[in-house]
Protein backbone atom coordinates (compact mmCIF):
# COMPACT_ATOMS: atom_id res chain seq x y z
CA UNK A 1 0.00 0.00 0.00
CA UNK A 2 3.31 2.35 0.81
CA UNK A 3 4.78 2.00 -2.58
CA UNK A 4 0.84 2.64 -4.13
CA UNK A 5 0.53 6.06 -2.26
CA UNK A 6 4.36 7.05 -3.00
CA UNK A 7 3.59 6.75 -6.95
CA UNK A 8 0.51 9.32 -6.66
CA UNK A 9 0.32 11.85 -8.66
CA UNK A 10 -0.87 14.77 -6.70
CA UNK A 11 -2.24 17.34 -9.13
CA UNK A 12 -4.86 20.46 -8.71
CA UNK A 13 -4.47 22.01 -12.11
CA UNK A 14 -2.92 18.81 -14.80
CA UNK A 15 0.68 19.63 -15.35
CA UNK A 16 -0.53 19.46 -19.78
CA UNK A 17 -2.05 22.82 -19.32
CA UNK A 18 0.06 24.63 -16.54
CA UNK A 19 2.68 26.30 -19.07
CA UNK A 20 -0.05 27.24 -21.34
CA UNK A 21 -2.50 28.91 -18.92
CA UNK A 22 0.91 30.92 -16.78
CA UNK A 23 1.54 32.03 -20.48
CA UNK A 24 -1.75 33.10 -21.92
CA UNK A 25 -2.08 34.92 -18.38
CA UNK A 26 1.01 37.09 -18.66
CA UNK A 27 -0.31 38.18 -22.48
CA UNK A 28 -3.71 38.80 -21.53
CA UNK A 29 -2.55 40.80 -18.89
CA UNK A 30 0.15 42.83 -20.78
CA UNK A 31 -2.67 43.72 -23.65
CA UNK A 32 -5.25 44.50 -20.73
CA UNK A 33 -2.55 46.92 -19.19
CA UNK A 34 -2.19 48.20 -22.98
CA UNK A 35 -5.78 48.68 -23.24
CA UNK A 36 -6.48 50.55 -19.84
CA UNK A 37 -3.67 52.84 -19.96
CA UNK A 38 -3.38 54.14 -23.94
CA UNK A 39 -7.12 53.95 -24.55
CA UNK A 40 -9.31 56.97 -23.15
CA UNK A 41 -11.69 54.88 -22.85
CA UNK A 42 -12.31 52.04 -20.12
CA UNK A 43 -14.88 50.10 -22.82
CA UNK A 44 -12.35 48.13 -24.99
CA UNK A 45 -10.72 47.55 -21.72
CA UNK A 46 -14.02 45.83 -20.40
CA UNK A 47 -14.99 44.06 -23.65
CA UNK A 48 -11.33 42.82 -23.84
CA UNK A 49 -11.52 41.50 -19.95
CA UNK A 50 -15.40 39.81 -20.10
CA UNK A 51 -14.56 37.46 -23.44
CA UNK A 52 -10.98 37.03 -23.07
CA UNK A 53 -11.17 36.27 -19.57
CA UNK A 54 -14.29 34.26 -19.83
CA UNK A 55 -12.20 32.28 -22.13
CA UNK A 56 -9.20 31.82 -20.10
CA UNK A 57 -11.42 30.45 -16.82
CA UNK A 58 -13.09 27.62 -19.90
CA UNK A 59 -9.85 26.89 -20.45
CA UNK A 60 -8.76 26.81 -16.41
CA UNK A 61 -11.89 24.52 -16.11
CA UNK A 62 -10.49 22.18 -18.89
CA UNK A 63 -6.95 21.33 -17.27
CA UNK A 64 -8.46 21.30 -14.01
CA UNK A 65 -7.48 17.68 -12.34
CA UNK A 66 -9.13 16.84 -8.91
CA UNK A 67 -7.13 14.86 -6.00
CA UNK A 68 -8.65 11.40 -5.57
CA UNK A 69 -8.71 7.86 -4.10
CA UNK A 70 -10.45 4.61 -4.90
CA UNK A 71 -11.58 3.80 -1.23
CA UNK A 72 -12.20 0.35 -1.19
CA UNK A 73 -10.43 -3.39 -2.14
CA UNK A 74 -8.86 -2.76 -5.75
CA UNK A 75 -8.78 -6.81 -5.69
CA UNK A 76 -10.10 -7.49 -9.28
CA UNK A 77 -11.56 -4.37 -9.27
CA UNK A 78 -11.43 -1.89 -12.63
CA UNK A 79 -12.48 1.24 -12.02
CA UNK A 80 -13.23 3.87 -14.84
CA UNK A 81 -10.61 5.38 -16.04
CA UNK A 82 -12.06 8.92 -17.43
CA UNK A 83 -14.70 11.18 -16.92
CA UNK A 84 -17.36 10.96 -19.26
CA UNK A 85 -20.29 8.50 -19.85
CA UNK A 86 -21.01 5.21 -21.04
CA UNK A 87 -21.67 4.79 -24.69
CA UNK A 88 -20.62 1.04 -25.56
CA UNK A 89 -21.01 -2.62 -23.31
CA UNK A 90 -20.54 -5.09 -25.45
CA UNK A 91 -18.73 -8.21 -26.91
CA UNK A 92 -16.38 -7.76 -29.50
CA UNK A 93 -13.57 -9.52 -31.85
CA UNK A 94 -10.96 -8.20 -30.95
CA UNK A 95 -8.03 -8.92 -33.53
CA UNK A 96 -5.10 -7.17 -33.42
CA UNK A 97 -3.41 -8.66 -29.60
CA UNK A 98 -6.15 -11.12 -28.35
CA UNK A 99 -7.16 -13.03 -31.22
CA UNK A 100 -10.71 -13.61 -29.60
CA UNK A 101 -13.58 -11.86 -28.24
CA UNK A 102 -13.41 -9.83 -25.32
CA UNK A 103 -15.92 -7.29 -23.22
CA UNK A 104 -15.81 -3.41 -24.42
CA UNK A 105 -16.92 -0.82 -22.25
CA UNK A 106 -16.32 2.57 -23.26
CA UNK A 107 -16.53 6.51 -21.90
CA UNK A 108 -16.94 8.94 -23.61
CA UNK A 109 -15.27 12.59 -22.61
CA UNK A 110 -17.06 15.44 -23.48
CA UNK A 111 -15.35 18.99 -23.09
CA UNK A 112 -16.31 19.90 -20.03
CA UNK A 113 -15.19 16.78 -18.69
CA UNK A 114 -11.87 16.25 -16.43
CA UNK A 115 -9.04 15.36 -19.24
CA UNK A 116 -6.94 12.97 -17.00
CA UNK A 117 -6.87 9.34 -17.97
CA UNK A 118 -6.20 6.95 -14.42
CA UNK A 119 -5.16 3.43 -14.91
CA UNK A 120 -8.53 1.08 -14.30
CA UNK A 121 -6.67 -1.60 -12.78
CA UNK A 122 -3.56 -2.29 -10.89
CA UNK A 123 -1.08 -4.58 -12.12
CA UNK A 124 2.08 -4.15 -14.48
CA UNK A 125 2.14 -2.35 -17.80
CA UNK A 126 2.92 -5.06 -20.68
CA UNK A 127 3.59 -2.38 -23.38
CA UNK A 128 2.41 0.65 -24.73
CA UNK A 129 1.53 1.07 -28.50
CA UNK A 130 0.89 4.62 -30.29
CA UNK A 131 -0.57 4.65 -34.02
CA UNK A 132 -1.30 7.67 -36.19
CA UNK A 133 -4.98 7.69 -37.55
CA UNK A 134 -8.04 9.70 -38.59
CA UNK A 135 -9.90 12.03 -36.15
CA UNK A 136 -13.75 10.62 -37.03
CA UNK A 137 -16.44 11.52 -33.90
CA UNK A 138 -15.26 9.69 -30.82
CA UNK A 139 -18.70 8.05 -30.16
CA UNK A 140 -18.24 6.44 -33.24
CA UNK A 141 -17.59 2.71 -33.38
CA UNK A 142 -15.57 2.88 -36.13
CA UNK A 143 -13.38 5.13 -33.99
CA UNK A 144 -11.99 2.61 -32.02
CA UNK A 145 -10.14 1.19 -34.60
CA UNK A 146 -9.53 4.00 -37.14
CA UNK A 147 -8.85 7.05 -35.31
CA UNK A 148 -5.16 8.18 -33.38
CA UNK A 149 -5.43 5.95 -30.39
CA UNK A 150 -2.60 4.59 -27.79
CA UNK A 151 -2.82 1.03 -26.33
CA UNK A 152 -1.95 0.42 -23.08
CA UNK A 153 -1.59 -3.51 -21.97
CA UNK A 154 -1.76 -4.11 -18.29
CA UNK A 155 -1.30 -7.60 -16.29
CA UNK A 156 -3.13 -7.89 -12.92
CA UNK A 157 -1.73 -9.40 -10.21
CA UNK A 158 -3.85 -12.15 -11.02
CA UNK A 159 -2.43 -12.76 -14.65
CA UNK A 160 -5.39 -11.39 -16.15
CA UNK A 161 -4.32 -8.57 -19.10
CA UNK A 162 -6.36 -5.90 -19.83
CA UNK A 163 -6.17 -3.60 -22.87
CA UNK A 164 -7.11 0.37 -22.51
CA UNK A 165 -7.20 2.49 -25.36
CA UNK A 166 -7.15 6.15 -25.75
CA UNK A 167 -8.77 7.71 -28.39
CA UNK A 168 -8.41 10.97 -29.99
CA UNK A 169 -11.38 12.18 -31.62
CA UNK A 170 -12.98 15.44 -34.03
CA UNK A 171 -11.77 17.91 -31.90
CA UNK A 172 -9.26 16.24 -29.68
CA UNK A 173 -5.69 16.04 -31.66
CA UNK A 174 -3.70 15.43 -28.39
CA UNK A 175 -3.11 11.96 -26.26
CA UNK A 176 -0.66 11.86 -23.66
CA UNK A 177 0.41 8.82 -21.75
CA UNK A 178 2.37 8.88 -18.96
CA UNK A 179 2.48 4.57 -18.66
CA UNK A 180 5.76 2.79 -19.23
CA UNK A 181 6.11 -0.21 -20.27
CA UNK A 182 7.50 -2.72 -17.51
CA UNK A 183 6.49 -0.40 -14.54
CA UNK A 184 3.81 -1.48 -12.23
CA UNK A 185 0.32 0.84 -11.82
CA UNK A 186 -1.92 1.25 -9.84
CA UNK A 187 -5.25 2.32 -9.12
CA UNK A 188 -5.40 6.33 -7.96
CA UNK A 189 -2.21 6.56 -10.57
CA UNK A 190 -2.91 8.46 -13.58
CA UNK A 191 -1.85 6.86 -17.09
CA UNK A 192 -2.06 10.21 -19.20
CA UNK A 193 -4.64 12.66 -20.38
CA UNK A 194 -6.37 13.45 -23.95
CA UNK A 195 -6.96 17.18 -24.62
CA UNK A 196 -10.19 18.48 -25.02
CA UNK A 197 -11.93 15.62 -24.75
CA UNK A 198 -12.17 12.13 -26.70
CA UNK A 199 -12.97 8.14 -25.31
CA UNK A 200 -11.67 6.00 -23.47
CA UNK A 201 -12.14 2.04 -23.86
CA UNK A 202 -11.33 -1.06 -21.83
CA UNK A 203 -11.31 -4.62 -23.42
CA UNK A 204 -11.75 -7.14 -20.37
CA UNK A 205 -11.90 -10.79 -20.53
CA UNK A 206 -15.52 -12.68 -21.09
CA UNK A 207 -17.39 -13.75 -17.93
CA UNK A 208 -15.74 -9.92 -16.21
CA UNK A 209 -19.08 -9.06 -13.92
CA UNK A 210 -20.40 -5.39 -15.57
CA UNK A 211 -21.15 -3.06 -12.89
CA UNK A 212 -22.08 -0.44 -15.25
CA UNK A 213 -25.56 0.48 -17.46
CA UNK A 214 -25.73 2.32 -20.88
CA UNK A 215 -25.64 6.06 -20.57
CA UNK A 216 -24.29 5.95 -16.87
CA UNK A 217 -21.96 9.15 -16.16
CA UNK A 218 -18.99 7.94 -14.50
CA UNK A 219 -15.93 9.60 -12.21
CA UNK A 220 -12.71 8.57 -13.24
CA UNK A 221 -10.23 6.60 -10.42
CA UNK A 222 -14.25 6.23 -8.61
CA UNK A 223 -17.02 4.44 -10.35
CA UNK A 224 -16.68 0.44 -10.68
CA UNK A 225 -17.35 -0.39 -13.64
CA UNK A 226 -16.87 -3.99 -13.71
CA UNK A 227 -15.45 -6.93 -11.29
CA UNK A 228 -13.24 -9.54 -12.85
CA UNK A 229 -13.85 -13.60 -12.37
Amino acid sequence: MGKRINKLKKIRIHREGTQELILSAIVLAGIAWLLLHFIDSVIPFWIFIIIFGTVWFIALNFYRCPIRYFNGDSTKMVVAPADGRIVVIEEVDEHEYFHDKRLMISIFMSPWNVHANWFPVDGKVKFVIHKDGNYHKAWLPKASEENEHADVMITTPEGEDILVRQIAGAVARRIVTYAKEGEECYIDEHMGFIKLGSRVDVFLPIGTEVCCRMDQPTTGDQTVIAKLK
